[in-house]
């Protein structure tokens, strides 16, 4: 993907090709929202497939396997699609990994509510198509998109009486600890002590749910920050890196690479041409 947010509308035309050529289950290097108006769609994610009538959701964190099928009924079919990368809302993606964790897609009720999130997509794809997109808008507008998604979920959890699993609950509580001291210096013990736990049992809960151990998590944390502070401010590649808790450029700028497969540097370069 070679933007920070990507918008567009699927239609009935659109949706008939790939139902004839699906795609076998593949990963992004993305996330991705869903929003379904019209239609069908057949899903494939966290290794089971479900069908579902629109109006629904559908959220698929980076690096989970998936497929889609559109499915055109009473001969409709209209879906929203948002891609975008993580470091595009930095202080929420891993809180959206929690909640979609094995609960990728939502099946909602059609009226205003619903309504509501069609025309977030709409203010969404418009101001996208501005000469000079203002992200800021973009950002604001899909964090009150989740924000309400968020909302109809709860209470359908309410109302179906699905209580979250004690690894659920803690690895929420882990997140907020996280978002709370990623860029300092810290390890593994330091956030299973906050928890009163071991630390292996930590990394089990981790990888249970993300498939990542507790210090890729943090490491992820630090690099998705880095890319939002190299794409949004001036500071230098040291002051970023001195920031997030490394000592040395050198050092921070090595795992950025590992990481991104492009030096802090390059990145801000390449982004800076996207964004202009």
């Amino acid at each position: 993907m070679d933007h920070l947010i990507h918008i567009f509308k699927l239609s009935k035309e659109e949706a008939k090709k790939i139902a004839e050529s699906p795609d076998e289950p593949h990963i992004h290097d993305f996330e991705e929202l869903i929003v379904g108006m019209e239609g069908e769609l057949e899903h494939f994610i966290d290794f089971k497939s479900e069908k579902f009538i629109s109006p629904f959701v559908s959220f698929v964190t980076k690096g989970k396997v998936h497929r889609v099928i559109p499915v055109i009924k009473d001969d409709k079919f209209s879906i929203w699609v948002i891609e975008f990368k993580s470091e595009f809302m930095p202080e929420t993606t891993f809180q959206l990994y929690s909640y979609y964790h094995d609960h990728a897609n939502l099946q909602l009720q059609k009226g205003e509510k619903f309504n509501r999130m069609v025309t977030l997509c709409e203010m969404m794809h418009s101001e996208a198509q501005e000469n000079t997109p203002d992200f800021a808008v973009i950002r604001l507008l899909l964090s009150t998109l989740f924000t309400m998604i968020e909302s109809e979920r709860k209470k359908i959890q309410y109302d179906e009486k699905r209580l979250y699993s004690t690894q659920n609950i803690t690895f929420k509580n882990f997140l907020k600890i996280l978002e709370e001291n990623f860029r300092r210096p810290e390890g593994v013990e330091f956030y299973a002590e906050k928890l009163f736990m071991s630390a292996r049992n930590l990394n089990l809960i981790c990888h249970n749910i993300l498939q990542k151990s507790v210090s890729e998590i943090l490491e992820t944390r630090k690099l998705i920050e880095a890319k939002n502070l190299l794409i949004s401010t001036d500071k230098t590649v040291s002051e970023i890196g001195f920031e997030l808790g490394f000592n040395e450029k050198a050092y921070f700028t090595t795992v950025f690479k590992k990481k991104s497969g492009q030096t802090p540097t390059e990145f801000r370069q390449e982004m800076s041409k996207l964004i202009s």
